[in-house]
């Protein structure tokens, strides 16, 4: 037997996935991202510039990231069926997964491409280069300040924050390009800082990725020690032992639990029950912070005849 409780897990309590809370400013930092992708495009043609190229297709990979994860939250916000009994929570979790990949992907083609460069130097023009990449770097700091607090609470969001942070990072490698270039003519700096661009991207890809994929697989959510809940449980009066216990996250926000709980005869005898069982969710959502569990409450024998899955 079991039941919820309401609980805030983000800025908005109640309404699922953190990530719900912060799509306004996910479709400003969308529209802001694609003027600079424009912007990019245009002065990479104007300029000559790889680097530039390199941040306007990183960008554009980034807006992509965006639209899926504003689609993402749309998705996560609709109700549970009987079908998907947890609604589409998960399509957030889905979302990290796909722009992860559409990083490391990006980030293999603007490696070979920088290689190109540096064995054959082409032709740029560093002062073109170096306004369209203040221009983008401011673009990307704006962008930040909006997603500084969402990333704290959402998946999805941190997910945006760390892709419009390497963008920034990428902008202030092509001001840096285009001013070697200016004072020494060395036009292989556009290359280095485009395959630059290509290894910031891989760590932030691949702990985004490591991240969705623990949520996949349904691990324990960060901070939650099964051992700890374990004892707690078997600290209220009345509970001879626990197993069964399960710990997972739906998605970002929202860690749910379950486990089978041995109690004492008198309970089911006197009627305290629903008492125990209110002590127990309690204890969980306290000092956890998990609001959504599942608890069986059982007699002393009823493990004897479970199946192996639930000893």
């Amino acid at each position: 037997m079991g039941h919820g409780h309401s609980h805030s897990h983000g800025p908005v309590p109640g309404t699922g996935p953190a990530s719900t809370a912060y799509r306004g400013r996910l479709r400003t930092v969308l529209l802001i991202t694609l003027g600079v992708v424009v912007a990019e495009v245009v002065g990479a043609a104007l300029s000559g510039s790889l680097a530039l190229w390199a941040d306007a297709a990183h960008m554009a990979a980034d807006a992509a990231g965006l639209a899926v994860a504003l689609l993402a939250t749309h998705l996560a916000h609709r109700p549970p069926t009987m079908r998907r009994t947890f609604g589409y929570q998960r399509a957030e979790v889905l979302a990290a997964l796909g722009n992860a990949t559409l990083l490391l992907v990006l980030a293999g083609a603007v490696g070979v491409q920088g290689v190109e460069r540096l064995l054959h130097p082409a032709t740029v023009r560093p002062g073109v280069m170096l306004w369209f990449g203040v221009l983008a770097l401011a673009a990307n700091s704006a962008s930040l300040l909006l997603l500084r607090r969402g990333q704290a609470h959402s998946i999805n969001v941190r997910g945006a924050f760390l892709e419009v942070l390497s963008d920034a990072f990428a902008s202030a490698g092509v001001i840096a390009a285009a001013v070697v270039v200016a004072l020494t003519g060395w036009t292989r700096a556009d290359a280095v800082v485009s395959l630059a661009i290509a290894v910031m991207i891989l760590p932030r890809a691949w702990s985004l990725l490591r991240e969705a994929g623990e949520v996949l697989l349904e691990s324990a959510p960060p901070g939650v020690d099964l051992e700890q809940v374990r004892d707690h449980l078997l600290g209220e009066e009345g509970v001879r032992d626990v197993h069964d216990l399960h710990s997972w996250t739906i998605t970002s926000g929202v860690p749910v639990m379950s486990a089978h709980i041995v109690v004492d005869e008198a309970a089911f005898a006197d009627g305290s029950l629903p008492q125990l069982l209110d002590r127990l969710q309690g204890c969980l959502e306290g000092h956890f912070d998990v609001a959504h569990s599942t608890l069986q409450l059982e007699a002393a024998g009823h493990g004897d005849h479970e199946p192996a899955a639930h000893q």
